[in-house]
C-alpha cells in the first residue's frame, strides 16, 4: 500500500446547514484501513434525494458537516491490506447501499449522505465491496450517474420485454435511464413531459409517444388511449402522491407501477380503481452490489451512454446544486473533480 501523509489535505464539500447548499472545507486525507480501498474521487452526480439532504428535508436526520452525494467514480490510489478485489489504478465507482451485496433487500442501513459521508469530496476511503469496476466505455462523469439512478431505473423495469409498454414520467436521470433499459428490452416506451424540447429528445431516445402533462392534466386517459386502448404494461412512478392517480388511469388490466419517488403533492391513489385493475404496486430500493454488477454488464454490451445534462467543475458545487434545484434540464447533473 502507498502510504497516504497524516499531513495531506484535500477539498470536500459539506452539508451547510444554512441557505447555501453546501459549504467548502479542507480535510486531511483518509488513510484506508484493512480492508478499504482509498479512491481518489473523479466525479459525483447529484440525485433527488441530495436536494432534500443540503435542503434540510431528508427524512432522517442529517449531522452537521455531513458530505454529501452518494454517487461516485474515481480511481483507486492505495490499498489497506488485506484487499484483494481492487489495486491501485483501477477505476471504480460507488454502490448506492453500501452494505448491500445481494440477495433480499436488508432495509436502509448507512447511507453515503446520511449516515455515512459522501462522494463530494476528492478522497474517500470506502471497504473494497463497497465499489465496482467502471465499464471501459464511460468516462468517469458517466460513471458517476449510474449508482443511484441507472440501478434504480433497472430494477424498475425488470421483467420487461417485447410486447410490453412501459411509461416513464419525465425527463430527470430515473426515467431517462428507465426509457433506455425499456428499450434495450424491447419494451414500447411513453413518456411525460411538459417541453416540446425534451419531448424531441426524449422520442431521440426512443420514446414512440410524448405527453405533454401541463397541457393535458389527466394525461392519464391519453396515455391510455395511445397505448392501444388498454394501458401500459409498467408505469415507472416518480411523483408519487401528486400522480400516482393519473398512472392509474394510464395502467393496463395486471399492469405494474414500480414506485421510485414521491416528488409531487397530491391527493394519492384510488384504492377501488386500483383493485378493480388487478394492478401491483412495488417499492424500488435502488438495488445490490450484484444487481449493480449484472446491470453493468448489460451496459457495456450494448455500450449504452448515460444522458448527461451539465458537468460543473468541483468548486462549483453550490451551483450545481442551484441549477438542479430547478429542475430544468434532461438527464444527470455531474460534477467533476
Amino acid at each position: 500500500m502507498r502510504a497516504t501523509s497524516e499531513e495531506q489535505s484535500m477539498r470536500a464539500f459539506q452539508v451547510s446547514g444554512t441557505e447555501a447548499p453546501v459549504l467548502p472545507v479542507r480535510r486531511r486525507v483518509p488513510v484506508p484501513a484493512a480492508g478499504q480501498v482509498l479512491v481518489r474521487v473523479k466525479a459525483a452526480a447529484l440525485n433527488a434525494r441530495d436536494r432534500l439532504i443540503v435542503g434540510g428535508r431528508y427524512s432522517a436526520p442529517v449531522p452537521p458537516g455531513r458530505v454529501p452525494l452518494s454517487d461516485g467514480a474515481g480511481v483507486v490510489e492505495a490499498a489497506g491490506d488485506g484487499v484483494t478485489r481492487f489495486r491501485a489504478g483501477d477505476r471504480v465507482m460507488s454502490t448506492f447501499h453500501p452494505a448491500w451485496i445481494y440477495g433480499p433487500f436488508p432495509g436502509w442501513g448507512e447511507l453515503y449522505g446520511v449516515q455515512r459521508d459522501g462522494w463530494l469530496t476528492e478522497y474517500i476511503a470506502v471497504d473494497e465491496r463497497s465499489v465496482v469496476g467502471v465499464p471501459d466505455h464511460l468516462s468517469y462523469e458517466e460513471a458517476a450517474t449510474l449508482p443511484c439512478a441507472a440501478l434504480t431505473a433497472w430494477s424498475a423495469v425488470d421483467g420487461i420485454g417485447p410486447g410490453d409498454t412501459v411509461l416513464v414520467q419525465g425527463s430527470g436521470g430515473v426515467s431517462v435511464f428507465a426509457l433506455q433499459f425499456a428499450r434495450l428490452a424491447g419494451a414500447r416506451v411513453l413518456a411525460t413531459t411538459s417541453s416540446a424540447e425534451k419531448a424531441r429528445r426524449l422520442k431521440d431516445l426512443g420514446a414512440s409517444e410524448v405527453v405533454d402533462y401541463a397541457r393535458t392534466p389527466e394525461w392519464g386517459a391519453r396515455v391510455r388511449a395511445l397505448a392501444d386502448g388498454r394501458g401500459v404494461d409498467l408505469v415507472v412512478e416518480i411523483g408519487g402522491a401528486g400522480t400516482v392517480a393519473q398512472s392509474i388511469d394510464a395502467l393496463a388490466d395486471g399492469g405494474r407501477i414500480s414506485l421510485v419517488g414521491n416528488l409531487a403533492s397530491g391527493g394519492g391513489m384510488d384504492l377501488t380503481r386500483f383493485f378493480q385493475l388487478g394492478a401491483t404496486l412495488r417499492t424500488v430500493a435502488v438495488g445490490s452490489r450484484s444487481d449493480f454488477e449484472r446491470m453493468n454488464r448489460v451496459v457495456a454490451r450494448h455500450r449504452l451512454r448515460p444522458v448527461i445534462d451539465r458537468v460543473f467543475p468541483f468548486a462549483a458545487a453550490p451551483e450545481a446544486f442551484a441549477y438542479f434545484e430547478k429542475g430544468a434540464g434532461m438527464g444527470k447533473v455531474v460534477i467533476g473533480l
